[in-house]
């Protein structure tokens, strides 16, 4: 089982540390507050911000209150274009002062978006200094105790979102096309309940050791007990489409100049038949040829049995060790038909 969530929560700002709230165990909901650091250094810092803003916002007024005075003079002067006072570079003068207030407006403003800008970030810090819980969850490590002091980016504690959770898997490769996002499939956690669990995506990069590819399954909700991150899991997973075929025991194959062959009870007669193998399926193979249903194999002894010889079948009986073929009755197990194609 693994989290969606899970990490350090760090500092977004420097400062010494007043108080944790949280210790090892805790729940947090998101939100709850998890360590104060001093906040007083971070208040001048606004406090300054603020100053800095009011200041910007004066000079825009000033600027603006010249803009209307050279405004009066400039008229002053236009009415007084028809008369023998009338100064024309006093005129081109004005107007030319009148762009250079307009300019320091349009300037002023733009310190005043700055200090905006400014005093916006000082008092993101200042909050900041109230270190609180991004999602609801579990604190797993602490990482400073009051009185410590703290740089940008350092962790305060550990925590884990134990309700987004859900089961990760390496399966292998030549199976995995099985598995289609939103394919459900059992889940049994270590407890032994059993729970139903889908796809909810396959990560496309296999790791070339184990030649495995990680599985994401969500389904592990509030009403399953005893969960926990790193808690194992049994997963039932498909692994191709189910067919019946014969299957032999593992121990009735043997391989001579590389034919794989079994012994198989005909009339009272351990006779070889050679056997084409497929896939192991827990203790047996699937037998693609050579076999039917039913049909009796030698487990035991099989080794040293030459083809013809005598055996005999006793259902009830416990099979004698197989010290000595001419003189033990080697044991005898039927093949039988099952479904090999789906397992855990």
């Amino acid at each position: 089982i693994v989290s969606r969530q899970e990490g350090s929560v760090a500092t977004r700002v420097a400062g010494r540390v007043l108080q944790v709230e949280v210790d090892v165990g805790d729940r947090v909901e998101e939100g709850d507050l998890l360590a104060v650091l001093d906040p007083a250094q971070l208040q001048l810092d606004r406090d300054l911000a603020e100053a800095e803003y009011q200041t910007a916002l004066s000079q825009v007024e000033i600027a603006q209150r010249q803009i209307e005075l050279l405004t009066q003079e400039r008229d002053r002067l236009e009415q007084l274009r028809s008369s023998a006072a009338f100064s024309r570079a006093g005129y081109d003068d004005k107007i030319k002062e009148i762009e250079v207030a307009n300019s320091e407006v349009v300037a002023s403003r733009s310190r005043v978006a700055e200090s905006r800008i400014r005093l916006e970030q000082a008092q993101i810090d200042l909050e900041d200094s109230n270190i609180e819980a991004p999602y609801e969850g579990v604190i797993t490590l602490r990482h400073i105790s009051s009185g410590a002091y703290t740089t940008i980016g350092d962790p305060i504690v550990d925590m884990v979102n134990y309700r987004e959770i859900e089961i990760e898997a390496d399966v292998p490769a030549d199976v995995v096309d099985a598995l289609q996002p939103g394919a459900e499939v059992m889940a049994t956690l270590d407890h032994g309940g059993a729970y139903s669990a889908k796809v909810r995506a396959v990560v496309p990069v296999e790791n070339p050791m184990t030649r495995t590819r990680a599985v994401r399954f969500f389904g592990i909700g509030d009403d399953v007990p005893a969960r926990a991150v790193g808690q194992s899991v049994t997963l039932e997973l498909p692994i191709g489409s189910g067919d019946e075929v014969v299957t032999v025991s593992k121990d009735a194959v043997t391989i001579s100049s590389g034919q794989r062959l079994v012994f198989v009870a005909e009339d009272g007669k351990a006779m070889r038949r050679e056997v084409d193998i497929g896939r192991a399926v827990g203790a047996r193979f699937e037998v693609r040829s050579g076999l039917e249903p039913g049909e009796l194999v030698v487990v035991r002894g099989n080794e040293r049995l030459r083809s013809g010889q005598p055996v005999s079948f006793e259902p009830s009986a416990v099979a004698p060790k197989a010290n000595g073929i001419a003189e033990d009755t080697p044991s005898i197990r039927p093949a039988s038909a099952n479904n090999p194609q789906t397992g855990s």
